[in-house]
């Protein structure tokens, strides 16, 4: 019996301590959130092949205090700079006209937002006011204590 409530004991005490993981969404999900809870947008723009990009994922935003603060703060979106998808943001539409379907998991074409934003390395994380305005962009990889200063 002792063990038995040693065990149920273990269990809720695990499951209440696993990671917390922030609520990536699409930026155009994030724009119509945005317009409800006005809070900023979060969005970490990534490309499939950067290893810095992968490196954030698994260190920085799997940490339980960021993923928390930036569920919390932000309308969270995780943007691939390669990707296909399409964009309507300040009544304007951004595509990936270049974009290959046969090299979505390698280098691609770069999407027309990423020059709206100014991204000049990967990954980068930009923070988008709820007026539209892009307030600030973080660039390059950062651990969670230094993202956490940053933001």
């Amino acid at each position: 019996m002792k063990k038995l409530i040693a065990f149920v004991l273990f269990a809720l005490i695990s499951i209440s301590t696993q990671a917390q993981e922030i609520k990536w969404m699409s930026f155009n999900e994030a724009i119509t959130a945005q317009k409800k809870n006005k809070k900023p947008i979060f969005m970490d723009v990534y490309t499939v092949w950067c290893g810095p990009c992968k490196i954030l994922d698994k260190q920085t935003f799997s940490n339980p205090e960021i993923a928390k603060y930036i569920n919390e703060n932000y309308n969270p979106v995780k943007f691939n700079a390669e990707g296909n998808e399409e964009i309507k943001f300040n009544k304007l539409t951004y595509k990936n006209p270049g974009y290959q379907e046969t090299r979505k998991n390698s280098r691609n074409a770069m999407h027309e937002f990423i020059s709206f934003l100014k991204i000049q390395g990967y990954p980068s994380m930009v923070i988008i006011d709820s007026k539209g305005k892009v307030h600030k962009t973080i660039m390059g990889f950062r651990t969670a204590d230094e993202l956490k200063s940053e933001l």
